[in-house]
């Protein structure tokens, strides 16, 4: 393959401003992100130190295999919400090596509410096992909650994808042969009890671990029964009399050793057989993204330079460079594996929608996972281009992605408006994982083109009511809508809510992308198949 040869001026004013703005919105980013990594109450951490537990991210490090990546999903869940009460939604969760397996790792935070779930938590780890059963992942459950946040409790525990899809996961990842290992360090209540339940294995450390549907205060109040901790739920009489729990361990560090040996007699599937050379760096340094990215989210930039900043010797076959221009679509490699790359140069007209549609169903053809690489405004709209068929060649393009039994990614790598967000295989769309870079923005349309659209709504009422337009009203409709857009659209909001996998520095996107698909290959190829075409 050829390499792609760049076009950017790295020591042009143009790429030095916008290297120094996004230098500034990455920082912001880790700022935000060590924070709900890290910090927490002193009086949280001491209480820990006492119980003579780890935190959270040191059980997940001791149980790691040495000098492996650990790619963190979704660490700035519900950094939105609750007041920032939940900082990674109460939960950490991941994909790592542990003696030798490629796993998914969920871990409870005890240093927030005792580990409860709040309702993005529950949202949180019912991804978490959606991914497991994706990519037959086995998954490490690293149990110490209080269980559900009671007083959002109808937000945690009635609908079908709140916590009752988390057991009802496990089941499933059980009935499929994907194995599951839960290591008990603190207590597991309620709804919680059923995860080291539902577990193939299951470790509980003696002393602090405990599992049991109604703590002592519950049994009392339910029944007037008087019981300690650990003769309703502890360590020896789950080990010794219900069996619930197949090893006691002597400490935290004795949990992680047993749990490292149970993995370590587990089969590894083997993966399916996805192209594949010998890795490569990129030709041109991944920190040049910085510069390519402009500082504002309305500017275009051309996505091969992106490409050449991700992909193996920054080599890219172009497929159909010379139709369908505002769709770039071709072959490169990614850590060493294949993969079709989509990345969007703009609005995506009639001859870009069907040849996204076609490379898709080429893709499908050769077995090349796709990888979708969005900054779109949408399709494009107008008299012209109806009369020449755009909603029937976007749902083209809608049908393949859909349809396509290779493992898909996205990354957002800046703005992602309207149905464009759909044909390039957005988050309904069953990606294997979505990513997003912080200067992201995604909905319906931009916060100008919204605040534009309620005022000529407010002008039309207003008429109709025999009124004047007032532009103070006007102007008014106008900040309110564009700030509360603003909001809503930022990268922030759409992780906090979980549309995401997480954010990422732009810098680790290949990192990242080599994980995920190294973790795809787990899970075996669909068949193909397609619904109708409308031709």
């Amino acid at each position: 393959m050829k390499r792609i040869r760049s076009m950017i001026d790295t020591a042009g004013a143009e790429f030095r401003r916008n290297t120094e703005h996004n230098r500034r919105v990455v920082a912001e980013f880790r700022e935000k992100q060590e924070a709900a990594r890290h910090k927490r109450p002193q009086r949280d951490l001491d209480r820990l130190s006492k119980q003579g537990k780890m935190r959270p991210r040191e059980r997940i490090e001791k149980l790691l295999d040495p000098g492996t990546p650990f790619l963190e999903l979704s660490s700035l869940a519900a950094n939105m919400a609750y007041g920032g009460e939940s900082p990674s939604a109460s939960s950490i969760v991941g994909i790592g090596v542990v003696s030798g397996r490629e796993v998914l790792i969920r871990a409870d935070d005890p240093s927030v509410k005792g580990g409860a779930w709040y309702p993005l938590t529950a949202k949180k780890i019912v991804r978490a096992l959606d991914i497991a059963m994706e990519n037959r992942l086995p998954v490490i459950h690293l149990c110490d909650s209080a269980g559900g946040f009671l007083p959002l409790q109808a937000e945690v525990f009635p609908d079908r994808y709140m916590a009752g899809r988390i057991f009802r996961n496990q089941s499933i990842l059980s009935k499929m042969g994907v194995k599951q290992l839960s290591l008990v360090f603190g207590h597991c209540t309620a709804g919680g009890a059923y995860i080291p339940g539902l577990s193939d294995y299951s470790v509980i450390v003696r002393g602090t671990g405990a599992v049991f549907l109604g703590g002592p205060p519950l049994v009392k109040a339910a029944t007037g029964e008087e019981v300690t901790v650990e003769e309703l739920g502890g360590a020896d009489m789950h080990t010794s009399v219900s069996g619930t729990c197949d090893y006691p361990a002597r400490s935290e560090e004795d949990a992680i050793r047993i749990g490292r040996e149970i993995v370590a007699q587990w089969d590894q599937e083997r993966k399916w057989d996805c192209q594949r050379e010998a890795p490569e760096a990129p030709a041109y340094d991944p920190v040049e993204l910085y510069g390519i990215i402009p500082d504002d989210i309305k500017k275009q930039f051309d996505m091969r330079e992106v490409i050449a900043r991700i992909v193996d010797g920054s080599r890219f076959h172009e497929y159909q460079p010379n139709y369908g221009k505002t769709l770039i679509c071709g072959y490169a490699n990614i850590w060493g594996f294949k993969v079709g790359i989509l990345a969007n140069n703009g609005v995506l007209f009639n001859d870009s929608s069907l040849k996204g549609a076609h490379f898709i169903e080429l893709c499908n053809q050769n077995a090349t996972p796709l990888v979708f690489l969005q900054n779109i405004t949408g399709y494009m709209i107008g008299r012209e281009y109806e009369r020449q068929g755009i909603t029937k060649d976007g749902a083209k393009m809608i049908m393949a992605q859909s349809c396509s039994r290779v493992p898909k990614f996205t990354v957002m790598c800046n703005g992602s408006f309207g149905a464009g967000n759909y044909g390039m295989c957005g988050r309904a769309f069953d990606g294997r994982f979505l990513f997003s870079w912080p200067n992201h923005q995604i909905g319906v349309m931009g916060g100008d083109q919204a605040a534009k659209t309620l005022v000529d709504v407010k002008v039309s009422q207003m008429k109709r009511a025999g009124q004047e337009p007032d532009q103070a009203v006007l102007d008014k409709v106008y900040e309110d809508t564009r700030k509360a857009y603003l909001e809503q659209l930022s990268a922030y909001y759409s992780t906090s809510e979980l549309w995401d996998d997480g954010i990422l520095d732009p810098v680790d996107t290949r990192n990242a992308l080599g994980v995920a698909i190294s973790a795809s290959l787990n899970a075996p190829l669909g068949d193909s198949g397609y619904g109708v075409f409308r031709f």
